[in-house]
């Protein structure tokens, strides 16, 4: 019988070596951004309610990572949109530094990084959505995963709105941080249509990394 070649198990190990390596160093270094980001925040109860999504999702991920492991777009969108929430509940999203630059120097009436928080609400959790999709039902490949992916994100960001006007109404004056709307009375409707965008670019520039690394992915890995 003719011989099969099969990749030997040390080219195995080196080729798998930063698939596991990468989603390991991106949950150290959301840790650490945590343990950092906690640290003499402006308000404690805000920190919490900007990354309470982190201390969910990161212990989450950890626990059903050998059932269902991550792509490596989908780790590093996380750990940015991690990053991001974090800045955001150390400083409140009104009164980034980094954001306070961008409107001195642009002569804009506000800080915009409330703004890139939910681009990035947009467009993290579409990735997100179409990988779940993609491997736990018939859609992959389908005209119909993009749309629905997009109506997912806009109906996570309508959720996380109500979120925050259940804020307003228990906590009061003691919630505008949280709510960061900086005197704009348009501003819930601003976050869902930032959302929209971050979710219809993430499909438009990922899409196709992303379906090669979903086929990279272990067929026992995909529920």
């Amino acid at each position: 019988m003719p011989a099969v070649d099969t990749p030997s198990p040390s080219l195995q190990a080196a080729t798998g070596a930063p698939r596991r390596h990468l989603p390991v160093l991106l949950a150290g270094l959301v840790a650490v951004g945590l343990a950092v980001s906690v640290w003499q925040p402006h308000d404690l109860t805000t920190w919490f309610l900007e990354t309470v999504w982190i201390l969910i999702g990161l212990p989450l991920i950890v626990l059903t990572w050998r059932r269902f492991p991550l792509t490596n777009l989908l780790c590093c969108l996380l750990a940015l949109h991690a990053l991001v929430l974090m800045v955001g509940g150390h400083y409140t999203y009104a009164q980034v530094p980094l954001g306070d630059w961008a409107r001195d120097t642009f002569g804009l009436d506000r800080n915009p990084y409330d703004r890139l928080g939910h681009l990035m609400q947009g467009f993290v959790p579409a990735i997100l959505v179409r990988e779940l999709l993609s491997r736990t039902s018939p859609l992959r490949g389908s005209r119909w995963l993009a749309p629905l992916t997009v109506c997912a994100c806009l109906a996570f960001s309508a959720v996380f709105e109500m979120f925050e006007w259940a804020a307003a109404v228990i906590g009061g004056a003691a919630a505008d941080d949280f709510l960061a709307t900086q005197g704009d009375v348009w501003d819930t409707q601003w976050d869902m249509f930032c959302a929209l965008i971050g979710a219809s670019v993430s499909l438009l520039v990922l899409s196709r990394v992303h379906d090669r690394q979903l086929a990279a992915v272990p067929a026992q890995s995909s529920v």
